[in-house]
């Protein structure tokens, strides 16, 4: 689905000899139908990394291709913005409506679908993300978890077969955080869409297929969530958390209790503390 071939990238500067490479080099595949969660400190290169699967930004070197279409090219703008849809932090600036569901008709109008198709991609949106019955309300009355779940709802109308979140919870409360996470699984499981989750939040990179650690423009880690959890010391030194039950089980191993380090939820951690007892 996503390809990058070392890709390089550089923001503008004004000394011409103080280039700094904001991503260096980076190589990674993403296959359709993945949950791929990428971590990193701020100023890592993580939405930069984002915002250059579908067009946004253009490599300064390297190339990325999305579904074999590389984004250099002019001509390929159009089908890669279908393919890739985008998420942002803070839905209230991605909602362009006064009722809902005109909200998320806005971008298959602005494709050209024909007003039937648009009718059945709303409402189809809007019953996956579980606001269907707020279609008509105004969404400055939402909550912040309905107002990113209507945003997702607007991306999803144009039917891509990727969707980018960057940081979809950073802005909510830890309930309006499980309502977009749960959202987020379950298109990935009943729509088979490839998902791209850019988190600070250990507890929702555990639920991704992989997980990628950035720093300082690299890749540091590829790997699944258990591998990369059970890094603690790694992890710690890059500036991260791991989850709270896989921080426990490391302390109680370097305390000499003969205890797995890859645990990542409560339910293993409890199964793994009743062996011990």
């Amino acid at each position: 689905m996503i390809k990058t071939e070392h890709l390089r990238y550089a923001y503008q500067s004004s000394k011409e000899d103080n280039i700094k490479f904001v991503l260096d080099d980076v190589n990674l595949s993403i296959r359709p139908g993945e949950f791929v969660a990428v971590l990193g400190h701020n100023g890592c290169g993580k939405s930069t990394l984002a915002k250059h699967f579908n067009g946004l930004l253009l490599p300064s070197g390297g190339t990325v291709y999305v579904s074999g279409m590389d984004t250099k090219l002019e001509e390929n703008d159009w089908d890669i913005r279908k393919t890739v849809g985008m998420v942002f932090q803070n839905p209230d600036n991605q909602i362009v409506a006064t009722v809902v569901e005109e909200d998320v008709a806005f971008a298959p109008e602005n494709l050209g679908v024909p007003s039937p198709e648009i009718r059945r991609r709303v409402d189809a949106a809007l019953k996956a993300v579980n606001m269907y019955d707020l279609r008509r309300h105004a969404p400055h009355l939402l909550s912040g978890g309905q107002k990113q779940r209507v945003a997702i709802a607007g991306v999803m109308a144009m039917e891509p077969k990727c969707i980018v979140f960057d940081e979809p919870t950073a802005m909510l409360d830890p309930k309006g955080r499980q309502e977009v996470i749960e959202t987020i699984i379950k298109l990935k499981e009943e729509k088979k869409l490839t998902i791209v989750l850019i988190t600070h939040y250990m507890e929702e990179a555990v639920r991704a297929d992989r997980v990628i650690v950035m720093d300082k423009g690299k890749i540091m880690r590829d790997d699944s969530p258990k591998n990369i959890f059970s890094e603690v010391k790694f992890m710690k030194n890059m500036g991260l958390d791991v989850p709270q039950v896989t921080e426990l089980c490391y302390a109680l191993a370097k305390a000499g209790i003969p205890i797995r380090q890859d645990v990542l939820t409560v339910s293993e951690c409890a199964d793994e503390l009743m062996k011990l007892l």
